[in-house]
């Protein structure tokens, strides 16, 4: 099943998610997905076993959408449920500390108050390795919104790694064999990239270290074009056309189901090549994916760029996360 695999690579996973039993069960209790895209099994045996099959050495984890939104309009049991999420990464990270690192869960970025205590919370308590947020909170809020300004102002003076991951859009329309995840994540992370350039948000908080999933979705493809939203002066973005492209690249872009040899060329050609990082989208997508899409990755390097294998695949998330790795 393994053979051709990089078991050597001592990969560095930015994209691992957790589903411990009573997050599944909040998930199946309230209806998210459940006829769209099941709900997988995990287990931390699972997940290590999976990792030496993938030749992941270290993962830094985080839940999986929907997270605290299932409860969009509870703001007590949004709270109660990150809070119980960050206690159990953080127990992870304490008994397994080579094998895992963990992006903290938020409540809704609706809930800024709760939201703000929260980050206090686990910066304080569980030294988790960066934060998790989803690409949009409410009604279609995307990340550069007004109201999310105070959020973004205590990550960037926390310096914080800030892993973004899609989810479902407020006007999603379904289209048959296509749930959200296949189709609508990738453009969802366009969304809220250009959002958080467009608006100033990025530009207002430089020492964010920001990870788009899935190499951006369709960024590379688009952020050219995005660009021409600074050079017409009707819409009066504060941004310039060379100053979003600059913010675009900026980003941290993993590789997650995004190993294909058009999507790894778009990418190599339009970001910042130390800000490519590994990752595997384990377990939501399903372990015999993630080989086809880790093999993809080993195989294009081994044949055309082969000084940027190990920095994909390890030495760019070191960096990324200093306090973390230390060899």
């Amino acid at each position: 099943m393994d053979s051709n695999i990089n078991k050597n690579a001592r990969r560095i996973d930015i994209h691992h998610h957790i589903v411990p039993d009573f997050y599944a069960k909040a998930i199946e209790e309230n209806g998210a997905y459940s006829n769209k895209w099941p709900v997988p099994t995990w287990s931390v045996e699972q997940a290590k076993e999976h990792m030496s099959i993938l030749g992941i050495e270290t993962a830094i984890v985080s839940v999986p959408t929907p997270g605290a939104k299932i409860y969009e309009d509870n703001k007590e049991k949004r709270r109660i449920l990150v809070r119980k999420l960050n206690e159990f990464m953080g127990d992870l990270v304490k008994n397994n500390p080579k094998e895992f690192g963990f992006f903290a869960s938020l409540p809704s970025l609706t809930d800024v108050e709760g939201t703000l205590n929260e980050i206090n919370y686990v910066h304080s308590t569980l030294k988790p390795d960066g934060y998790l947020l989803f690409t949009s909170y409410g009604n279609g809020q995307y990340l550069g919104h007004p109201s999310f300004k105070a959020i973004w102002t205590k990550l960037n003076e926390l310096k914080a790694a800030v892993f973004i991951h899609p989810c479902e859009a407020s006007t999603t329309v379904a289209i048959e064999y296509l749930p959200p995840p296949l189709l609508d994540f990738p453009h969802e992370t366009t969304r809220t990239a250009s959002d958080i350039v467009l608006s100033g948000t990025r530009a207002a908080c430089p020492d964010i270290k920001i990870i788009l999933s899935h190499a951006g979705g369709t960024l590379p493809f688009l952020a050219r074009r995005i660009t021409m939203a600074g050079a017409i002066p009707s819409l009066h973005c504060p941004r310039q056309p060379e100053q979003i492209l600059s913010d675009f690249r900026s980003f941290y872009y993993d590789t997650a189901l995004s190993s294909s040899v058009p999507q790894l060329q778009a990418l190599l050609h339009f970001a910042d090549p130390s800000k490519i990082i590994f990752g595997s989208d384990i377990p939501y997508a399903p372990l015999s994916v993630t080989l086809d899409y880790s093999k993809s990755l080993d195989t294009f390097f081994l044949n055309q760029f082969q000084n940027f294998s190990q920095a994909i695949n390890r030495e760019n998330a070191k960096k990324l996360f200093p306090d973390k790795f230390t060899d």
